[in-house]
């Protein structure tokens, strides 16, 4: 019987590739978007034949041709990288390794330490059975957390007063120290200290993001580049980066820590399999004493040594539109706290933040993960959001507005919704505009998937047959991961 193993990320591919290596002694193949063409249809034909007897890979891997399959395994199957969302397909590789696992009759391990509030109430609904590791490997415990502050200590670019001392205390002591920080780029903002002016993008609704040693402004979302000023082009004054990204903690970090080697882990230091291999192995060797990252640094990684996780800026989360907002700040929360004393001495979790009273963080602390989850079900459950309601997107994008709204009031007039089913919208996205296009879309949300799925089934040939679907580009999202 042949084994399938998906992991969310191609970067944790060389690393587990090597650990199944070492344990099973069977020829297996990988699959991922970063193999030459000929690797990947080497792998695939390896699958196809049998003689691979394990297969190991990203979402795509999935769909691979394995005959006589006997397991299927998704690590971090909270991971929304699983979802394909973008693209003339749009899918998620877990809910299909589910079905391909029912389908087959084999069993599925969904494994993560933070698992979906889906998959939470799969579990307790019964369709799925709970299997729980209360310990960590060895003789590791689990780190403690605490709250830091930041309405109450000094700044020095984005690290309080009492996160610098405890970083130099676990130095000092012989640990290693992981800085977290979802924001790549020195700045996320380059403004005017005289006439107020904004560096933004022409392109899109977004801010351009400061590149100080590449001296750029980069778009993060179209891709957008240009020089970074000297001076303000409205009114000629000095210009400053507001803000904190990896690149500008990573030097403020070396100037406070002069004697402790630095490692940054982010998709700008990060671009090939080697680069990557390299900072791993600084890491993990001990070179390197201190390791800024972003949600890189969160995916299963295991740096023995590191004794203190730093979560700089958790508010991002806390008040935002997007109804899985709190969930994704939790896992990360508990991800980065993970990473800390996976060895023998006890790990720490520092985390920043200008509101200590916030439930979702209170809760987290006190309850942990699972005590977040248990609220955040309830509250779920009580405003019919997903897993308790069942939602599809219709996206558009057009040269204006007008265009992608009329598309989509039209589709919206093209059928009514039957008893259950609700249409919300259409509106435009929170960032309308993006790589010179306006975005716009329309949600369906019913309480019943099958009646749902029945709705979109009719409708979606009356949508296609609309004059106006010609003159935009738009796709339906099913169980949608972001909304706009």
């Amino acid at each position: 019987e042949r084994a399938l193993i998906l992991v969310p990320e191609i970067g944790l591919t060389p690393q587990l590739v090597g650990r199944f290596a070492a344990r099973f002694s069977v020829p297996m193949a990988t699959l991922h978007s970063a193999l030459t063409a000929g690797a990947r249809l080497a792998a695939w034909r390896d699958a196809l034949s049998g003689r691979a007897r394990i297969v190991l890979g990203t979402r795509s891997a999935v769909f691979a041709p394995l005959e006589r399959l006997g397991l299927i395994v998704i690590d971090e199957e909270h991971d929304p990288s699983f979802k394909q969302h973008d693209g003339g397909f749009r899918y998620s590789a877990r809910d299909i390794a589910v079905m391909r696992a029912q389908r087959a009759g084999v069993p599925i391990v969904l494994g993560s330490a933070t698992p979906s509030l889906e998959s939470l109430h799969n579990a307790r609904l019964g369709r799925y059975t709970r299997l729980e590791l209360p310990f960590r490997t060895g003789e590791a415990v689990p780190p403690r957390l605490a709250l830091v502050d930041l309405r109450s200590e000094a700044l020095r670019h984005g690290l309080s007063t009492f996160v610098t001392q405890a970083i130099r205390r676990h130095l000092d002591d012989g640990g290693q120290v992981l800085v977290y920080l979802n924001r790549r780029g020195y700045a996320p903002t380059l403004a005017c200290t005289a006439c107020g002016w904004i560096a933004g993008c022409d392109a899109c609704d977004a801010r351009l993001t400061v590149y100080a040693r590449a001296a750029r402004l980069r778009c993060h979302h179209c891709g957008a580049d240009a020089p970074l000023p000297a001076r303000c082009p409205q009114c000629g004054y000095e210009v400053r980066a507001v803000g904190q990204g990896t690149e500008r903690i990573e030097e403020t970090l070396a100037a406070l820590f002069p004697d402790a080697p630095l490692a940054r882990l982010d998709r700008d230091a990060v671009r090939r399999d080697a680069e990557l291999t390299a900072v791993l192995e600084r890491v993990s060797s001990g070179e390197a004493r201190i390791l800024v990252g972003t949600q890189m640094v969160t995916k299963g990684h295991d740096f023995p040594d590191v004794t203190l996780a730093v979560v700089l800026n958790a508010d991002h989360g806390l008040f935002s539109t997007d109804f899985r907002a709190a969930e994704r700040l939790a896992q990360t929360i508990v991800q980065v706290a993970g990473r800390a004393g996976r060895g023998t001495r006890p790990g720490e979790v520092l985390i920043q933040t200008e509101y200590p009273g916030h439930p979702l963080l209170t809760s987290l602390l006190a309850d942990g993960y699972e005590g977040f989850a248990a609220t955040a079900l309830a509250e779920r459950e009580a405003a019919g959001w997903p897993p308790y309601g069942r939602l599809a997107a219709m996206r558009a994008s057009a040269p204006s507005l007008h265009e992608a709204v009329e598309f989509l009031t039209a589709a919206r007039q093209a059928l009514a919704p039957p008893r259950g089913v609700k249409l919300l919208g259409p509106a435009p996205a929170a960032m309308a505009r993006r790589a010179d296009r306006f975005h716009a879309q329309l949600l369906a949300e019913s309480g019943d998937r099958a009646a749902l799925h029945r709705y979109l089934e009719a409708w979606l040939p009356r949508a296609e047959a609309l004059p106006s679907a010609r003159r935009v580009r738009w796709a339906l999202d099913v169980d949608p991961l972001e909304l706009f």
